[in-house]
């Protein structure tokens, strides 16, 4: 929102500079975004005399021109047609800035086909102030040499630009912004009340409203004979700061009054009106064609503005070219009508449609000000368009909520801590328009029609400090709670950061990438249903809640490499939508590595694989107090994951915990990443919670003086049976003494029967408190070889 210092002290009594009329404004909440001051922009530029212009001897169109400036008389090199002896013009110095041209003159005087030139003669365009660009200004007046530009241009008004929070559509009005800073203390508020214009006929269109729900009051009223030429320079100028382009007078003073007073209004050629005005909902397959060149469908939401003819605007958005005044109007209707918030917002979504009119009505524009509106607007065709004007015509009455506010003055200081006195907060209040009720402690405020977002007595003490100022508010902390303050971390939360250290730990970089992918992307990995699409994504190409994050990371993975990274490894702990329930969301940490065989003088490194990332997720498990053991090794369960290339972790028969391998090449293709990516996903909502030890201290160090015993198996089992299967019953047949089992061999082929598999364990017995005999070593061997074939049914290979 846009208004100049003069146009604000038409509703504010004030001797405050702008420097100060600034800090009120920040101070009681209207961030100020920009402030232009034309005095200051065209410091450089003053006034100069002609006293000469000749003709250059070596270029027709150019002239020598001697004038009298604030630095002395200069020989200025000027290209203009219309420059002469004794003109008052525009002079800029050597080194200025030139807005307009958007370049510097040199700071040292220039030659121009061999004359030098000390400067520059400007036209208004060139300075940003004016449209004449045919040559130099020439300014009426017997102005001074060294008067500020700025001055003569009648540009001394600043222009405040300032952010509208969406709860106080009342600021889209300067009287609005002026009513909040008289409270606020920057001076005294003038309401300027609008005088009733008494009609001398009755108005001849009937006006009727047929949706209620959609446009509840309408007020009109018709000018005959009115003259529809250029609006007052003052309107003119006015118009021009806050960025709108005069057009004529009758759309200026509408374009002024919305500004004005946040109230839309719009006019009518009365002569192209066929019958009643109607406020009426849309017919389906109704068109309008609107006053920005383009037509649209009409829907049986909108509200539309009709007549015989049919649509002839759409109520809150735009007005329709049929009825659209031009130069030749004379007569002409005012329509002052308020419009539904919502159903406007939703036509201007549905048409794409962006007005000022359409901004305000959304918002909420004050459903009181239909009359005052219309008869401010009647008042100045009056005095600068001339005509004979009619009586109001109101249809329908506008809506009140008559809201009444019992307000606690005590609620400011039990709230804030603000010690306001009573005098001060009746003032503020009154000020901003609240007419106030005193019964003691308790305050009785009826709220004011433009003000929307007053619903109880926090409200209020909410404008007090912000009034007052928020750098007001005493600093008080906390009293610290007996023992001191405790950081309170839940189970899920500590083995977020958990797994975050260890993956660090283990070279992987973090990820944060979005919680949304494409759908098609989706279904690859298990999700894409109907039930997780986003009706209003950020992105079209983020319209699905992610069911995994692997996809994500391995396409980053690829931009990475597209950029010249050798090996990515990332990895990233967030949440996953596998479905749309409340307890569907589940936290997972996911990681991928898309390997690069290094090359080294000794031969080439092998690369990252599937047993690779087998060894992160474990690594992470053992941090999280997850025993590698204790999980089942089984073929994956998810379609993205490469078949033999890629497994699953399970706890039972039916509890998936993690997957981990190659993602399956065909995904990869549809991601359009370069394979292979290797990587792992666990479900930290699947891990059980380890119990909580008794003591933060670390357990005393159990080691043995004796040396470990290795004994090799190979046991021959079927191709389908795990080697995982075979390490856990090789493990449980004496977890006193067994300390570890390993995996080194697998073997197919020669002296293996068909669909047979070798597999060659390595079994670590840690002897404790006295030396193992050979007895004690083949019974241990013996319960190592029944379990395994009581499990796997594999047999002792001879």
């Amino acid at each position: 929102m846009k208004f100049t210092l003069s146009w604000l002290q038409d509703y504010l009594a004030t001797k405050a500079p702008l420097e100060d009329i600034l800090a009120v404004m920040l101070k009681a909440g209207l961030e100020v975004e920009h402030v232009e001051d034309p005095a200051e922009k065209l410091a450089a530029f003053t006034i100069a005399k002609v006293k000469k212009a000749e003709p250059h001897p070596d270029a027709d169109r150019l002239r020598v021109c001697t004038v009298d400036t604030r630095d002395g008389e200069k020989q200025i090199v000027c290209g203009a047609p219309n420059a002469r002896a004794g003109m008052t013009a525009i002079y800029a110095p050597l080194g200025t800035w030139i807005p307009g041209l958007a370049f510097a003159l040199d700071k040292k005087p220039r030659k121009i086909r061999g004359i030098e030139s000390h400067g520059m003669l400007c036209s208004t365009k060139e300075l940003e102030a004016g449209e004449d660009h045919d040559g130099i200004a020439d300014l009426d007046g017997d102005w001074k040499v060294g008067t500020p530009a700025a001055e003569a241009l009648g540009l001394t008004d600043p222009i405040i630009d300032f952010e509208v929070t969406p709860n106080r559509p009342d600021w889209l009005g300067v009287q609005g912004i002026a009513r909040d800073l008289a409270a606020a203390g920057a001076g005294r508020f003038l309401e300027n009340p609008i005088k009733k214009v008494e009609g001398a006929y009755p108005c001849p269109v009937d006006i009727r409203l047929e949706a209620p729900e959609a446009c509840p009051v309408f007020a009109g009223a018709l000018v005959r004979g009115v003259k529809n030429g250029p609006s007052p320079e003052w309107l003119q100028q006015r118009l021009k700061a806050v960025g709108i382009t005069p057009k004529s007078l009758l759309v200026d003073i509408t374009n002024y009054i919305s500004y004005d007073r946040a109230r839309p209004l719009h006019v009518y050629d009365a002569k192209k009106l066929q019958g009643a005005v109607v406020a009426r909902l849309g017919r389906a397959g109704e068109k309008l064609e609107a006053l920005d060149g383009k037509t649209y469908d009409l829907t049986e939401d909108m509200c539309v503005i009709a007549d015989d003819s049919g649509a002839i605007g759409l109520g809150g958005v735009m007005g329709g070219e049929s009825t659209a005044v031009s130069a030749g109007t004379t007569d002409v209707f005012i329509e002052s009508a308020w419009f539904d918030p919502l159903r406007t917002a939703r036509t201007g979504r549905t048409t794409g449609i962006i007005s000022d009119a359409r901004y305000r009505f959304e918002r909420g524009v004050d459903p009181a000000s239909c009359v005052d509106g219309l008869n401010f607007a009647l008042a100045l065709i009056r005095e600068y368009g001339g005509g004979e004007i009619s009586s109001a015509t109101i249809a329908g009455t506008a809506p009140a909520d008559n809201k009444r506010v019992s307000f606690d003055r005590r609620d400011v200081a039990r709230l804030t801590g603000l010690d306001v006195k009573p005098a001060e907060l009746k003032r503020m209040i009154k000020e901003l328009g609240f007419t106030l009720e005193d019964a003691g402690e308790a305050w009785y405020l009826n709220v004011p029609s433009w003000r929307f977002d007053i619903e109880q007595s926090a409200d209020i003490v909410e404008e007090v400090a912000r009034l007052v100022g928020y750098d007001a508010l005493p600093t008080t902390s906390l009293p610290a709670p007996i023992g001191g303050r405790k950081v309170v971390v839940t189970p899920s939360q500590a083995r977020l950061r958990t797994a975050r250290r260890v993956m660090a730990s283990r070279g992987f970089l973090e990820a944060v990438t979005w919680s949304f992918m494409l759908k098609e992307h989706a279904a690859l990995f298990g999700g894409g249903s109907d039930a997780l699409t986003i009706s209003n994504p950020v992105a079209s190409e983020l319209n699905q809640m992610r069911p995994s994050i692997l996809a994500n990371l391995a396409v980053a993975a690829q931009k990475g490499f597209d950029r010249g990274e050798r090996e990515m490894r990332l990895f990233e702990a967030g949440p996953v939508y596998p479905g749309d329930g409340p307890k569907d969301q589940r936290n997972v940490v996911a990681a991928v590595v898309r390997p690069v065989a290094e090359r080294h003088w000794s031969g080439a490194i092998a690369p990252y694989d599937a047993i690779a990332a087998k060894a992160d997720l474990f690594a992470l498990l053992a941090e999280l107090d997850q025993p590698p053991e204790r999980f089942q090794v089984d073929a994956p369960r998810q379609s993205h994951w490469h078949p033999g290339q890629a497994a699953c972790l399970k706890l039972g028969p039916k509890v998936t915990v993690a997957h981990f391998g190659a993602l399956h090449p065909r995904v990869l293709k549809a991601l359009d990443v370069d394979g292979p990516v290797y990587g792992f996903e666990v479900n930290l909502n699947a891990l059980p919670l380890m119990k909580a030890r008794a003591t933060k201290t670390k357990s005393v160090l159990e080691r043995s003086d004796l040396t470990p015993i290795r004994r090799d198996f190979a046991f021959v089992v079927d191709e389908g049976v795990p080697a995982g299967d075979i390490v856990r019953h090789a493990g449980s047949a004496d977890k006193k003494l067994i300390s570890g089992v390993s995996v080194f061999d697998v073997y197919q082929g020669t002296g293996i029967e068909p669909g047979k598999k070798s597999v060659a364990i390595e079994v670590t017995i840690q002897p404790a408190g006295e030396t193992l005999t050979d007895k004690d070593i083949e019974a241990i061997a013996d319960r190592i070889v029944a379990s395994v074939s009581k499990g796997t049914g594999g047999v002792l290979r001879g």
